[in-house]
């Protein structure tokens, strides 16, 4: 067997390379990855080099949303076999601080998470990774299925910090990936009247597809008359950003009706925002964020089997491993035609 790696070498710049086979620690299986998901971050770090205080230095490996079969056992193993599909849940956390054993383990101050600088990602044909962190796929769940649990553990996250229930009114502002499964985990946990919010009109197919109630389109449409008026003035239960866009972040406090809750899910390019906290204090409206998940795998993974959650139609685009390079090219390249795409490692 021999294991191969897409090293990001410089910005925009990706290469192919040979790599060790892993070795399986104490509690570790050995997965040959199946799928990979391209997630914004990986373009983000692929395009700028960095995101926050996170910095890309020398040759670097991205990928962190993956499905794959289990092919080699380290000692201490006991749930898993060989032979097993799992997605992996991309953080390694340290299980000794407050926030792990409080359950709040997202929030580990020493957390290991794969492609976040200076952690290597995901794209090779194998990896090393805590059985503990691998998370079994029932047969009918697909690889690619199982790699887009990570990004829909973002969205059923979001819903559950904006305490999404049945009957809710919600608007949902961005309609890439997270938007996309935010809405999915909005409409899984009850909500009933969901507005998605964007400027690229496939972005806005797709959230129809997927079961929005309407979507608007920025550019055609000023978003706060709209809300305004379609529910009298009051504004909706839920606000959640997803778009990490200063205007839409500023937006949230005109949406959200009085005694309602905002859910702020992307991360703008200025870490400092005019916000109007004149609005939030009259309307005694609550402030969530989100950063990452917790404890939502088997949550995600039994909504997908059970056929609650659809994730399928997320996907527009599908490349080869090898093309690799031709993928976030045309991901980078063609940002108003691709929802989400996916690496095919085989």
């Amino acid at each position: 067997m021999k294991n191969r790696a897409f090293y990001m070498t410089d910005l925009k710049k990706l290469e192919m390379k040979e790599i060790g086979m892993p070795v399986a620690k104490e509690g570790e299986v050995i997965v040959k990855l199946e799928v990979v998901g391209i997630c914004g971050s990986d373009v983000h770090y692929l395009e700028h080099g960095r995101i926050g205080d996170f910095v890309v230095e020398g040759d670097f490996i991205l990928g962190h949303e993956c499905a794959g079969e289990v092919v080699e056992l380290g000692s201490g193993v006991k749930n898993l076999k060989v032979g097993d599909r799992v997605a992996l849940e991309p953080g390694v956390t340290c299980g000794q601080c407050e926030f792990c054993k409080s359950g709040k383990y997202n929030l580990c101050p020493d957390v290991k998470f794969l492609a976040t600088p200076p952690y290597h990602g995901c794209l090779m044909d194998y990896i090393a990774f805590p059985e503990n962190m691998a998370f079994k796929l029932p047969d009918s769940v697909s690889s690619e299925e199982g790699a887009l649990v990570e990004p829909l553990a973002v969205g059923l996250h979001a819903a559950a910090q904006g305490g999404i229930k049945l009957g809710d009114r919600v608007v949902i502002l961005g309609a890439g990936c997270i938007g996309l499964v935010t809405l999915l985990a909005c409409k899984a946990y009850g909500a009933t009247d969901i507005v998605v919010v964007d400027i690229i009109d496939k972005r806005l197919e797709a959230a129809k597809k997927l079961g929005a109630t309407r979507v608007i389109n920025a550019r055609q449409e000023n978003v706060l008359d709209v809300i305004s008026l379609l529910t009298g003035g009051q504004g909706v239960d839920k606000v959640i950003e997803t778009a990490g866009s200063e205007h839409t972040v500023k937006q949230t406090p005109y949406l959200v009706k009085r005694g309602g809750t905002i859910v702020l899910v992307g991360l703008a390019a200025k870490d400092i925002i005019d916000f109007d906290f004149m609005q939030i204090m009259f309307k005694e409206a609550e402030i969530k964020s989100v950063f990452r998940y917790r404890n939502l795998y088997p949550a995600a993974i039994g909504a997908i089997a059970d056929g609650k959650i659809d994730v399928k139609g997320i996907v527009t685009h599908e490349f080869n491993f090898e093309d690799t390079q031709k993928a976030f090219d045309f991901v980078i390249n063609h940002k108003e035609d691709v929802v989400k795409a996916v690496i095919r490692m085989g």
